[in-house]
């Protein structure tokens, strides 16, 4: 590992006291751009707690909380569409055809690694931080204790992290990857903490105490049993990999180790760019003057109608001494006109144009957030065909923050390949079976199995870094259905057959489809041999079977041998 001179005050490696040096660094900076304060009002005010603070003496304290509304129309509106990342091989790669089983392989680990990780959900958490806090954070790591049902062991983690928890080493630049070092922070329970810097040899391991009053950045969570832990990243410039060094204040928790991976296992979303910052502008902090206003507007209006909204009475003291309220009750008086008696006093009424205020300035900011009636579901719909087009234009305004979702999915799966290749190792995966043993089976008479278990060197994709696109979003998903219906258009009008159909639809249409294949060829072959007039079907039966000689680029095992003897005999 290369040393560098200006990143770690002058040693090879950081230790405890310069790694919380570059922690103090970091939390000056947000603590100059107000991140803290900011992250905790717009949680308060999303969540419903938005008179937090506020001495209301008595007065009345409403809440209409149409930000959590709006907030979670735009958070679903980005996040519904079916997210599928592919693998494949680029067009201009020498040799492409020996990379698509690879890719295939690719494909299927991404299904499994979104399955298992339930990456929809942790989207919809990614994208909810990113609208409330203004970023949104995930990060990765190796679990080499994960069961995989074989026996090489581990798999990839993924969990959503607080903005209020990353520190960049440059913050004025938001891209991840240009980092010279990235900070992640966790609270522990002290107990936790010693006995891993114990367990992993720390001389200093009893050295390490709870957070004092100074340390603490948020009041609210100061325990008296917690500890601040650093996750230190940063690149080395010789071999490229990551390396990690994990610490508290006091005392280190684990050597520096390289994480076996090139990229950052980090991905950060910005709700808004804000110039020079990696911190992002939330959407409810904007809005938040708007939410005040609403509820000051309806607290006025209620004390209004609990002093001045109702009826009251009004009589003359000097004829009748006390009034009764009872129902039915009769009240006397000591002579005089009873018109002038008492009388009642109507209640105020509440100005007509401030109920229409409140809902023009509802209606304005969800109007502005692309978060219509329209859009909401509130109109009735006569004419469906308007309707999808509104709903179209409504989400417009929220489609360049779903394409940088997108960036951040697409970023999130390079780093999964990453670790397929700096981790997985040889791994047994499902294949087709190679056409050698095709050959065999049918040779032997026995049917061949759909799929095979054949191992799978993962270490591989590392000497392929450029040879694999990602394509992330929901256009993927409906390039899938276009290709259906195309191939459904060439099979109805028999331009090809159904085995060449089977064979090009997309996994997971049709049920067994490799099993169908088969079928479909040995009922072809079986057709062409009683087809075949008697006493000539010598030549045919000789070429069932036989290789056939693959066309592309890249010379194969056979096509050398066709070319040194001049023919395919014996070759079976």
């Amino acid at each position: 590992m290369s040393s560098d001179q200006g990143l770690f005050g002058g040693q090879d490696r950081p230790d405890a006291a310069s790694a919380w040096a570059l922690y103090e660094e970091s939390e000056r900076f947000n603590s100059a751009i107000d991140l803290y304060d900011t992250v905790r009002v717009n949680e308060n005010f999303y969540i419903g707690k938005q008179w937090e603070g506020v001495k209301s003496n008595g007065l009345p304290t409403p809440q209409f909380n149409f930000l959590k509304r709006v907030v979670g129309f735009i958070v679903a509106t980005i996040t519904t569409d079916a997210v599928k990342v592919t693998a494949a091989p680029l067009a201009a790669t020498p040799a492409t055809g020996e990379l698509l089983e690879p890719a295939r392989i690719v494909n299927e680990e991404f299904e499994a690694i979104t399955e298992r990780n339930n990456i929809p959900a942790l989207l919809r958490e990614f994208t909810r931080n990113a609208a409330v806090d203004g970023d949104g954070c995930l990060y990765s790591w190796w679990d080499p204790d994960m069961e995989t049902g074989q026996e090489a062991r581990g798999g990839v983690r993924t969990e959503v992290i607080e903005n209020t928890r990353v520190r960049f080493g440059n913050p004025n630049d938001r891209h991840v990857q240009s980092q010279p070092w990235i900070i992640i922070t966790r609270q522990s329970i002290v107990r936790e903490a010693k006995r891993r810097a114990r367990e992993n040899g720390m001389a200093d391991w009893d050295a390490i105490r709870p957070d004092g009053e100074e340390q603490a950045m948020d009041a609210a969570k100061r325990t008296g049993d917690k500890v601040t832990e650093l996750l230190l990243l940063w690149r080395d410039r010789d071999s490229g990999e990551i390396w990690a060094f994990e610490t508290t204040r006091t005392c280190p928790l684990r050597e520096p180790y390289s994480t076996g991976i090139r990229r950052y296992p980090v991905c950060w979303l910005n709700w808004d760019y804000v110039p020079d910052c990696y911190h992002g502008q939330a959407m409810i902090t904007g809005l938040i003057p708007n939410q005040i206003f609403v509820n000051k507007i309806w607290a006025a209006v209620m004390l209004s109608n609990q002093r001045g909204a109702f009826p009251k009475v009004i009589f003359d003291k000097t004829r009748i001494k006390n009034w009764d309220n009872r129902v039915g009750a009769a009240i006397g008086i000591n002579g005089g006109d009873v018109n002038t008696v008492a009388r009642n006093m109507d209640g105020a009424v509440v100005s007509p144009q401030i109920p229409r205020i409140l809902e023009l300035a509802v209606e304005m900011t969800e109007k502005c957030l692309g978060a219509t009636s329209v859009a909401l579901g509130d109109t009735k719909p006569d004419n469906t065909s308007a309707i999808i087009a509104l709903q179209r234009a409504a989400a417009t305004p929220s489609e360049m923050t779903k394409q940088n979702l997108y960036q951040s999915v697409e970023e999130l799966y390079r780093i999964y390949l990453e670790f397929m290749g700096g981790f997985y190792g040889t791994r047994m995966v499902d294949m087709e079976p190679p056409e050698k043993l095709r050959q065999v089976y049918q040779f032997i008479g026995q049917e061949m199995p759909d799929e095979i278990s054949m191992p799978f060197d993962f270490s591989q994709l590392r000497l392929h870094p450029m040879t694999l696109k990602l394509d992330v979003g929901a256009s993927s998903y409906y390039s899938e259905i276009a290709s259906m219906q195309t191939l459904d258009n060439l099979l109805m009008n028999g331009h090809i057959t159904a085995t060449q159909y089977l064979e090009r639809i997309p996994d997971g249409y049709i049920p067994a489809r490799r099993a169908l294949i088969n079928e479909l060829k040995a009922a072809q072959a079986q057709a062409v041999v009683e087809a075949q007039p008697a006493g000539g079907g010598g030549p045919i039966l000789q070429d069932i079977g036989k290789p056939e000689i693959p066309t592309g680029g890249g010379f194969s095992d056979l096509q050398r041998k066709v070319l040194q003897s001049g023919t395919t005999e014996g070759m079976v």
